[in-house]
């Protein structure tokens, strides 16, 4: 029996149903949906204006007794307040539900848009084998009959007005399926922590900045903070004969869904104006399962027929900033490891001649990076540091490399990987898979220099010969499209 809990109840697991008093509602916890509104929460719509959107508010939760706090009550001291809030905890291990509960039950909140009302509902839906998406499809069968979703990671916490500029904007334009906020993640950590947090930022901010001049066409409607029309849900479902919104036969539900959203007919966009702060990965270990999770999904949505009904649409409009970015990353992959090569192999041979023109990519992303830090809204020094010293970009660049390495072998292995669980793993302190790239490249270095050193002089000659002009151009035209990025206006967006 899935239990909600409501306010002062002693045990996040009593059985509420044994009360003499209804304080909350005793819901089933089904595997499968009837998509039928429960009765238990019509309550929620007494006192709402017939002449207002109704908004549902969904929180997949495992795992965050640190931060669910912060993100209830970020909701209800929103100027919007969701008309409803079901935070629905699963496969957790820690005091989620406890924290969560201390929330749970009716709340009055005034607010500059006049007296509103909301009630917290807290539901233990106890092993989940489908995960944050099991946790997802539970929330809608919940919400399904409001006007809109709204999707809120568990750690999450949005500027007091989100709601609002995401409501104002969805509600203006029946042709939008759903709006994203813009994200970004505190930065108040030292040492590692906070080297990774930065990359984050400029990574978050340089994504979030090329969808809004993309005429603010958003690729990935993500499960931070975003609004769903429940409309446009119901034709996905219909579309692709689905019983819920989200299925589990993606590794990046929320890109999956976008797609199907956007093939449906439906704009997906992103707020300039709507912000919320997520929660980062401090170590990498977490970093590198979390990114190359995100890779190995977008890889499948972009190769046909991969897995379940995960067809592949290498053309769809969504996947084009996909295609953009790994084929960017492959480059990056191939200057950089390239010109390692290259440099040693002249060294090696007495023949590297330093010429200045080689520090005009380096200038040109330190500027391109100036100016991406410049459009952070929240930027601090750190951003700036990261920005203009060469070394922490360029450390972050590697690593981000080793990701997209491991997500690509991992998927030409074609092996089955459980990509959640290892990221879940990850975050606890577990795995130590994300070194595996560093020992790989040493491997290799090894292996080319003892060839190297096998090759005779005409052959090591002809292939530097060969080898610079290729990097050269390459180089150029990466520069090139540096500098292309740097003139371009932005029209006043802040990330």
């Amino acid at each position: 029996m899935t239990t909600i809990t409501a306010p002062g109840t002693a045990s996040a697991r009593t059985d509420l149903a044994l009360r003499p008093h209804r304080a909350a509602a005793v819901v089933p916890a089904a595997p499968a949906f009837d998509h039928a509104f429960p009765e238990d929460f019509d309550s929620v719509f007494e006192g709402s204006s017939t002449q207002r959107s109704t908004i549902g508010c969904v929180i997949p939760a495992y795992n965050e007794e640190e931060s669910i706090a912060a993100v209830i009550e970020g909701l209800l001291a929103q100027t919007r307040v969701p008309d409803v809030i079901h935070v629905v905890v699963n496969n957790t291990s820690d005091a989620t539900v406890q924290v969560a509960s201390q929330y749970a039950g009716p709340h009055e909140i005034v607010t500059e848009l006049g007296e509103q009302f909301t009630e917290v509902f807290v539901h233990d839906i106890g092993k989940n084998p489908d995960k944050k998406v099991g946790a997802l499809n539970y929330g809608y069968s919940l919400v399904e009959g409001y006007d809109y979703l709204l999707g809120v990671d568990g750690d999450t916490v949005a500027e007091n007005r989100a709601v609002e500029n995401l409501e104002t904007e969805i509600i203006s334009d029946s042709r939008i399926g759903g709006i994203s906020a813009i994200f970004t993640i505190d930065n108040t950590f030292r040492g590692l922590a906070s080297f990774l947090i930065s990359g984050q930022r400029s990574q978050f901010a340089a994504f979030n900045l090329q969808n809004l001049l993309r005429g603010r066409n958003m690729a990935v409607l993500g499960g931070q903070f975003s609004v769903f029309s429940t409309h446009a849900l119901r034709e996905v479902m219909a579309q692709n004969h689905q019983s819920t919104p989200w299925v589990k036969d993606s590794e990046v539900e929320d890109s999956l869904l976008s797609l199907q959203i956007k093939s449906a007919g439906y704009l997906t966009k992103i707020s300039p104006i709507a912000r919320a702060d997520v929660g980062g990965m401090t170590t990498l270990a977490s970093l590198d399962a979390q990114q190359v999770k995100w890779t190995y999904g977008a890889i499948e949505l972009m190769w046909p027929g991969q897995r379940g009904d995960t067809k592949g649409q290498p053309f769809h409009p969504n996947l084009r900033i996909r295609w953009f970015e790994n084929f960017g990353m492959l480059t990056n992959l191939f200057v950089r490891i390239a010109f390692v090569l290259l440099l040693a192999g002249s060294l090696s041979l007495n023949a590297f001649v330093f010429s200045p023109v080689w520090l005009i990519p380096i200038g040109m992303a330190v500027m391109l990076n100036v100016r991406m830090a410049l459009t952070m809204h929240s930027r601090t020094y750190k951003d700036i540091l990261f920005a203009l010293l060469i070394a922490p970009a360029e450390i972050y660049m590697w690593i981000r490399l080793s990701h997209f390495a491991r997500a690509w072998a991992r998927f030409l292995s074609k092996k089955k990987v459980d990509n959640w669980a290892m990221q879940a793993k990850a975050e606890k302190g577990g795995g130590s898979g994300h070194w595996a790239p560093l020992v790989v490249t040493i491997a290799v270095l090894v292996t080319l220099a003892v060839i190297w050193m096998l090759l005779g002089p005409v052959a090591q000659s002809t292939i530097l010969w060969i080898g610079w002009p290729i990097v050269g151009v390459v180089t150029v035209l990466q520069t090139l499209m540096m500098f292309t990025k740097l003139i371009r206006r932005q029209h006043g967006y802040k990330v």
